[in-house]
């Protein structure tokens, strides 16, 4: 062993037990080795001489990198020696008269030769070296080494240059077209000869060559003279392999490959059905078997897919009837076992069973009426669908409880369905009652399954109904057509053996659901509907899944049919009684999170219920009484006990009371604003006294967020419900909730005043000069802090609350602005801030990253002129206002903030923003007439140097009443000035 191969096995070494100094020498070594004169001379040697695999791979990859960069710079007797050499020891030659051994190396050792091959292919076939594959043909009677080889350059040259698998350069694409025009030409036909001869001579006695010949040959079928497979030679040959019994499967399922690449090659319609049709591709149907997992069924099945997906496309794409009805006979005859293969085989990732499904049901839209065969395929169809939705049992107990595998494959199979699920949908519109005949029988044979398969078979069977329900107009539902009524009562009065699983009872309510439309019109259906809801298959499942998504469920039943439940009322409220006390017992509170809503639905369906004008006035005030009259005196008796609760008592207490806010809050959803304070106010006194009550909870417990957030909660409800009967207690509401100025809590206070404006507009205005003073000074000690702080420690949860807060004051001033209360800022105790609120308002209309907030602001200022400026011009309403207007707002605002190239008039909302600024000069000049344009146009437009002519248009526009025009003219004028300044303008 010399330097060379010493230094080559050292720099391949991964074992560790070279020293990394020693192998980074061997590598540097060798890199030098590659820039020597001599080094394809010392490749060629080596690889005659030397049977090591690292220095044989050293060698040719040496080889393929000098071709593949320095071919062009190479000189003649170099590549002669190169080429040379390389096909010998490719061929089983001699090199000077010494035998290599390459052929006798690993596969990756000969495949890297056939991709030295491969490159110098690239370079110099047909121009330089016209002969490679003429010439290599005579030694493939050599035997099975030399034949092995061939197709490994033939496999080569596909991967490499041929197959338009792989992405390729233009470059890279002319020079493939080259090779197969000159292929083609010169010895295409020839290499077709040799392998029919090659599987002919070796199919019984070398069957691995046989497979390697045939796999090869199925990448190049797509592009050769079809005429050379094609005949009464090869294709007999094909079909013998794939059928004879007793001979390899190997051989057997690459002949199945060869026919394969033969159905899917590219050609004009019509040859092709004559092409499908001379296959009699029915003689390998028998051999779909329980074997399914054989490598023979597989090729065979995605041979019968292949040709079923031409034979469909072929449908489409001709034009003669004649070739029509020849291609739907055809399809007719692999139809049957297309389904069979879906059903039962491993299916080859290329095809795609709904895209075929999908296409046949397409060419019967135009059918009318179906034919009993395309009716049998429809029903086959059906049961591939159904088959393919099937969960698999092995996964039963993970979808049961839940847990992370449960979660997975139920993710998975959700996503996996959608497509199956529309071709369903569209199955049902070509074959209504074909589809509803199949749904019924699935969920008769479901029921009637052995219990190892049952849960998955109902599972599917229901899914099936349910996206079923998808696909009908309302109308349809209503009236029931086809087979809906049958199905609905099945669906209604069957009782499931393997209802307490998971999966079962969710797709069972999810789809009783679907057809309520069909129970609103039939309601002699309801009885069964309430039973399914309230009885064990529903709210009282076991699994706690079921049992909230039931409670969910439940109040879209209610929502729907109302009035219609009213006989119903007592035996719905008996049932769920147990529910109700669970809900707000302390053993429900401390086993659910804080607060959980997951339960609440049980009361909004039963304040739906109860809250209906159709329940007479007695009922109805018993009904509500027994729910809040227990309610409140739980609230009443933890709050005169909540001095003396102990630390293990309180968490417990709380989560109870935030547990029966939630019920409450849940309950009142049912009731009208009419009915508790018009038709019937003895039940808003009830949701009044239970108001007093809960606001009481902030007295008691004033540090709790949780409590305070569901009070809060419950006083916006109360705000829709008791109209403005709920003022009187707003003052106490008020008092508690500004108690507490940390911003979270200021952010919830502010919506809750933002809901009363916008409800009860001037009627707040008392309530609202109380309270402004004191939220106006809490904002401006935050708004100072968000101020003070910057960089990335800026990114903390205080700093981001503190910016919330400060978004919810701006929408808290605009809210004032637009509904007639902007005296407010007026008012003696709230004028000290006025001055600060118009330097926030107009840095933010200038300065505010985000555009909405500074449109906003910019609607302040107008509103506030509107409401401040009387015309012609009189006594000032708000001394200074005008002048700050003028002088402050108009040049900062209306000039500079747009002159800025961070305003992009590309975007949208900017646009909407820029409209706004223009209605502001439009008011200003309206409120201040010649004032704001003389100061405008001699102060501001000289700043920005803007030219006289110019300035002079704008005071036309401005007078003018197209405001339209105005924000054009406008918007060039800003563009122009931008390009003539160049950024000398330093803004303020």
């Amino acid at each position: 062993m010399d330097d060379v191969e010493k230094a080559i096995l050292i720099s391949f070494d991964e074992s560790g037990a070279i020293d990394s100094e020693l192998k980074s020498q061997a590598v540097n070594f060798c890199g030098q080795l590659k820039e020597t004169p001599s080094i394809c001379s010392l490749c060629i040697e080596k690889l005659c001489f030397c049977k090591l695999v690292q220095v044989q791979f050293w060698c040719l990859q040496t080889l393929h990198e000098i071709i593949r960069v320095k071919y062009g710079s190479m000189s003649l007797e170099e590549k002669n020696f190169i080429r040379k050499s390389v096909f010998s020891m490719a061929c089983l030659e001699g090199i000077d008269g010494k035998m290599c051994s390459i052929l006798e190396s690993p596969a990756f050792i000969k495949n890297k030769l056939a991709q030295v091959l491969v490159t110098l292919i690239y370079y110099e076939y047909p121009m330089i070296w016209s002969s490679v594959f003429v010439d290599f043909l005579p030694h493939l009677s050599k035997g099975a080494v030399v034949i092995d080889m061939f197709s490994r350059l033939l496999n080569a040259l596909d991967d490499e240059l041929i197959s338009m698998d792989y992405p390729r350069t233009p470059e890279e694409v002319a020079v493939a077209g080259r090779v197969k025009d000159a292929m083609r030409q010169q010895c295409v036909a020839q290499i077709v000869r040799a392998w029919y001869d090659i599987v002919s001579m070796y199919r019984n006695s070398d069957p691995e060559i046989c497979s390697t010949v045939l796999g090869c040959m199925s990448r190049y079928v797509s592009w050769i003279d079809i005429g050379l497979i094609v005949n009464d030679l090869f294709i007999p040959l094909l079909f013998e392999l794939i059928l004879v019994d007793g001979l390899s499967e190997q051989v057997r399922a690459a002949a199945a490959g060869c026919v394969l690449a033969v159905v899917s090659k590219r050609m004009d319609a019509q040859s092709k059905v004559s092409l499908l049709k001379s296959l009699q591709i029915s003689r390998v149907f028998g051999l779909i078997s329980d074997d399914n997992d054989s490598e023979l069924v597989s090729r065979v099945a995605a041979l019968i897919t292949g040709y079923a997906v031409e034979v469909l496309e072929c449908s489409k794409r001709v034009n003669s009837e004649d070739a029509k009805v020849v291609s739907m006979e055809l399809l007719d005859e692999v139809l049957p076992t297309v389904f069979y293969v879906m059903q039962n085989c491993e299916m080859d990732a290329a095809f795609s069973i709904v895209q075929f499904l999908s296409g046949y049901v397409a060419t019967m839209k135009t059918l009318s009426p179906l034919q009993e065969k395309q009716m049998l395929h429809i029903s086959q169809i059906l049961e591939v669908i159904r088959t393919q939705i099937r969960y698999d049992p092995m996964y039963r107990n993970n979808l049961d409880i839940l847990d992370k595998i449960g979660i997975e494959e139920e993710d998975r199979m959700v996503e996996f369905r959608k497509d199956l699920f529309v071709l369903l949908r569209n199955v049902g519109r070509v074959a209504p009652e074909v589809t509803q005949v199949f749904i019924r029988n699935s969920l008769a044979s479901a029921i009637a399954s052995s219990s190892d398969r049952n849960v998955e078979e109902v599972e599917a069977a229901l899914s099936l109904l349910y996206a079923l329900g998808e696909s009908m107009t309302d109308e349809a539902m209503r009236v029931g057509t086809g087979m809906l009524s049958e199905l609905v009562t099945n669906l209604l009065s069957t009782r499931f053996p393997c209802h307490s699983n998971r999966v079962v009872a969710l797709v069972y309510l999810e789809t009783i659901n679907r057809y309520l439309k069909f129970v609103q019109e039939n309601t002699q259906y309801i009885p069964l509907v309430l039973a399914a809801f309230l009885d064990e298959r529903g709210i009282h499942h076991p699994n706690i899944y079921v049992s909230r998504r039931a409670s969910y469920l439940f109040m879209r039943v209610v929502k729907l049919l109302k009035s219609k439940l009213v006989p119903f009322i007592e035996t719905i409220l008996q049932s769920l009684q147990d529910i109700v006390a669970r809900f707000t017992s302390m053993n429900f509170a401390s086993k659910e999170p804080a607060g959980s809503e997951d339960g609440a639905h049980i009361f909004e369906a039963i304040g739906l219920l109860i809250g209906m004008e159709d329940v007479p006035l007695e009922k109805q005030s018993d009904y509500l009484s027994s729910l809040l009259t227990p309610f409140c005196q739980q609230v009443e008796a933890v709050l005169m006990n909540a001095k003396g609760l102990n630390p293990e008592e309180s968490p417990l207490k709380i989560a109870n009371i935030q547990q029966i806010i939630v019920a409450i809050n849940a309950l009142s959803k049912g009731f009208s604003e009419r009915l508790v304070t018009a038709s019937r106010p003895a039940i808003g006194h009830m949701f009044k006294q239970t108001l007093d009550v809960l606001l009481q909870i902030l007295v008691v417990f004033p540090k709790v967020d949780s409590l305070r957030t569901k009070v809060l909660s419950f006083i916006h409800r109360m705000v829709d419900t008791l109209g403005a009967s709920v003022f009187p207690y707003l003052p106490k509401a008020m008092e508690q909730l500004l108690a507490e100025s940390e911003p979270k809590e200021m952010v919830g206070f502010l919506v809750l005043l933002n809901q009363l404006i916008c409800k009860f507009s001037t009627l707040v205005y008392d309530i609202l000069e109380e309270v402004f003073p004191a939220i106006a000074g809490r904002v401006f000690i935050a708004i100072r802090k968000v101020s003070d702080s910057a960089g990335p420690e800026a990114n903390t949860e205080e700093i981001r609350e503190l910016q919330e807060l400060q978004k919810t004051f701006y929408t808290f001033l605009h809210v004032i602005t637009t509904h007639d209360l902007s005296s407010v800022f007026l008012s003696p105790r709230s004028r000290s801030f006025l001055n600060s609120i118009m330097q926030l308002l107009l840095h933010t209309s200038c300065h505010h990253k985000d555009i909405t907030t500074r449109k906003a602001c910019v609607q302040i200022f107008i509103r506030l002129t509107k409401d401040w400026c009387s015309r012609p011009y009189g006594e000032e309403k708000v001394p200074g206002f005008q002048s700050f207007m003028i002088e402050t707002f108009a040049t900062n605002c209306c000039l500079y903030s747009v002159l800025d190239r961070s305003f992009e008039f590309g975007d949208a909302n900017t646009l909407v923003l820029f409209g706004e600024i223009i209605l502001a000069q439009k008011v200003m000049y309206e409120k201040f007439g010649d004032d704001f344009l003389v100061h405008f146009v001699s102060k501001g437009f000289p700043s920005a140097h803007c030219p006289q002519n110019l300035a002079e248009q704008y005071c036309q526009k401005l007078k003018g009443s197209d405001i339209k025009a105005l924000r054009s003219f406008y918007q060039k004028h800003i563009e122009n000035l931008r390009l003539q300044q160049n950024g000398s303008l330093v803004f303020r």
